[in-house]
């Protein structure tokens, strides 16, 4: 379930120093793995060596970092068809396949080195032209120290599109392997064109950093249309997971107004519509109207994971904790994923239940969560105020020191911890882990 609070910009330190606003949401994360999956079988990428990340941003991008694939919500919101996720997820696997950020850095560093040279010595002709009185020689000097950055911006810029060209053709490549067309990644070119039309021959293409998309459109378009797989479908399960992620994205991210519109789209499968229409209703207060919708498409599917999770958080959410618990179990039972966030779900569900018989179970619950996802940082906060109403106060501040220097507040999570660690035996996990925290650089 897409949590409000989760979509604010607070999730990794690297998404806050880059103020990248991520999103955390099992069913969404799940068809990006699920896409990616044979496509790092082909490439030879063991399972986990790539962490994806949804970025709430509206516009139709994805791109690479560190070990981290980010894919904005407007990639899967525009996107009308998997296949054109399914090409970009392609694309960004070819950049991590050639190792483009590694060979990036190190042609800026040399870029840098150069263009520094260069002014230095542009500076110094100028100032030995300043000295002599020579205007002429000054100028030149300057000149030079411009021409510099440029030629460095431009060696970039060319290495920077050649890289694109090379993740485009790794791309096609896994495709292949894998059985799958190409015909999305024409798509996405063709819709990129249209929203660039408007700056054509007012663009330098030496000052961008990417191919133009008709240039990537006549690369390709012949190698891809000439694949026996070509006029190949997604699968209509697939098809019908992406819509069911697209309606909720629309549902949780536009204003009820834009979801309503999207929700229209004829191009959008039954359930999705009818997904987007009960998440609708809970956002906008009526649990009454949303449960009935929900239990509509439970009746079609009952071992759908996620819209048990849907069901659930609209109890939970509602003042409903204990009649939660049993949707949000099935939610955990039905996911083939795994995902350590549900698991998240269902414990504070049973914390939130006011049961004491389910405060045993709600930790076991959120500590299994949070070891399989330790970015599901709410799971600390929970564990907190379960081990505080057990009485375990060590415990209950060392999950309140995870969960502030998991959010950047590092001066609150040594307090937390020294204060924890005084209720732990030397050398015991409690006081180790205690002590991490204390010094952490």
């Amino acid at each position: 379930m897409l949590l409000i609070e989760l979509v604010l910009p607070v999730t990794s330190a690297q998404a806050q120093r880059a103020r990248i606003s991520l999103v955390r949401d099992a069913e969404i994360e799940a068809l990006i793995k699920e896409i990616a999956r044979p496509l790092m079988k082909a490439a030879g990428l063991r399972r986990g060596s790539v962490d994806y990340r949804i970025v709430n941003n509206s516009s139709f991008n994805a791109f690479v970092s560190g070990r981290g694939m980010f894919v904005n919500t407007g990639l899967l919101l525009q996107a009308e068809d998997p296949s054109e996720v399914i090409g970009v997820v392609a694309h960004e696997l070819g950049h991590v396949i050639g190792g483009h950020q590694i060979r990036l850095r190190e042609r800026i560093e040399t870029a840098t080195r150069i263009s520094r040279w260069t002014s230095l010595l542009g500076l110094a002709i100028g100032a030995a032209g300043a000295a002599t009185g020579q205007s002429q020689v000054g100028s030149a000097g300057f000149g030079l120290a411009a021409s510099g950055s440029t030629f460095a911006l431009r060696d970039i810029l060319k290495y920077r599109r050649s890289e694109e060209s090379a993740a485009d053709r790794t791309a096609v490549s896994l495709l292949q392997k894998t059985g799958q067309s190409g015909k999305g990644m024409l798509d996405t070119f063709r819709r990129l064109s249209r929203n660039s039309s408007i700056l054509s021959g007012r663009v330098d293409p030496y000052l961008q950093s990417h191919p133009t998309p008709n240039e990537r459109l006549a690369t390709l378009q012949t190698t891809v249309k000439s694949s026996k797989y070509f006029n190949k479908k997604t699968g209509a399960g697939l098809r019908r997971r992406h819509d069911m992620v697209r309606a909720k994205i629309a549902a949780y991210i536009g204003n009820s107004k834009y979801a309503r519109a999207v929700l229209a789209g004829k191009q959008l499968h039954p359930d999705a519509r009818l997904y987007g229409r009960a998440i609708l209703a809970h956002l906008y207060g009526s649990p009454k109207r949303a449960i009935p919708l929900i239990d509509q498409l439970l009746k079609r599917d009952p071992k759908n994971a996620y819209v048990n999770e849907m069901k659930g958080e609209i109890l939970l959410r509602s003042g409903k904790a204990s009649a939660a618990v049993g949707p949000f179990r099935r939610a955990v039972k039905y996911d083939k994923a795994g995902a350590g966030f549900l698991r998240v779900e269902l414990g504070h569900a049973l914390l939130e239940s006011g049961s004491r018989k389910n405060l045993d179970e709600a930790i076991i619950q959120l500590r299994k969560g949070v070891s399989r996802d330790p970015t599901a940082i709410n799971g600390y906060q929970y564990l907190a105020l379960a081990y505080g109403r057990k009485g375990q106060t060590a415990r209950a501040l060392l999950a309140s020191a995870e969960y502030a220097i998991r959010t950047g507040k590092k001066a609150q999570a040594i307090q937390y911890a020294k204060r924890a660690q005084l209720g732990f035996k030397r050398g015991q996990p409690g006081w180790l882990r205690s002590q991490d925290i204390i010094s952490v650089k």
